[in-house]
């Protein structure tokens, strides 16, 4: 089975430097020409199933890509961002100075420990391992994707290579990233991470629609 990987497009509040986690904020000007590019990149693709977390920065975004496929779109709260709890709305600045120390809880050091009033990396990895049991019934050539979040996309990357959760925050996700895996019963292969070109390459450019996504291409 095929998986692509899409973080949602930027939202309404990107820039901001602060937490929305739970929010559920929508998508920004510049998030729906980057889930519009999506679409374009992925418009050749054979998608079997569209996955997506069920707040509205990710829904619309697969909504965008979905629009040329004739394919199920599912929204799922298993994918939706962590709670950040009483850091909701809140810069880092802001964390640090009235939680002193808060780095600690991005670090994982403590997968038990929970946010303020939010959720730890355990209470997600639960989530995030609840929803992959939808995923056993595809075959081997079925291809789906699944729009979500930075922080259940790391947790699922990190589960599917066999990388410690407590690493999570080593691999970057850009708003409308996207990251490609095939599965064997062996273990997966990535083949892409964190892929932004179709941002940089305007729709007709060859770089930024593909008639397939070829591993390794």
């Amino acid at each position: 089975m095929r998986l692509l990987l899409v973080r949602h497009a930027d939202s309404e509040y990107a820039g901001s430097g602060r937490y929305w986690g739970h929010t559920d904020v929508g998508l920004g000007p510049v998030g729906f020409k980057q889930a519009e590019r999506l679409r374009d990149r992925l418009a050749e693709e054979e998608l079997h199933c569209i996955y997506s977390s069920d707040l509205q920065r990710a829904l619309r975004t697969a909504q965008i890509i979905a629009s040329v496929h004739q394919v199920d779109l599912i929204p799922c709260s298993e994918l939706q961002e962590i709670s950040f709890g009483e850091f909701e709305g809140m810069s880092f600045r802001a964390i640090e100075k009235r939680f002193p120390g808060a780095a600690h809880y991005w670090v994982g050091e403590d997968a038990c420990t929970a946010f303020p009033g939010g959720e730890s990396l355990n209470d997600l990895q639960n989530r995030v391992e609840s929803f992959l049991n939808r995923l056993v019934k595809y075959s081997p050539e079925q291809t789906v994707l699944i729009v979500a979040h930075g922080g259940p996309l790391r947790i699922m990357l990190c589960g599917l290579l066999g990388i410690s959760m407590q690493r999570w925050w080593n691999m970057r996700l850009d708003p409308a990233s996207l990251t490609m895996l095939d599965t064997y019963p062996e273990g997966p292969i990535l083949h892409l991470l964190n892929d932004i070109c179709h941002l940089h390459h305007s729709p007709g450019s060859g770089n930024s629609r593909q008639a397939k996504l070829q591993p390794g291409g």
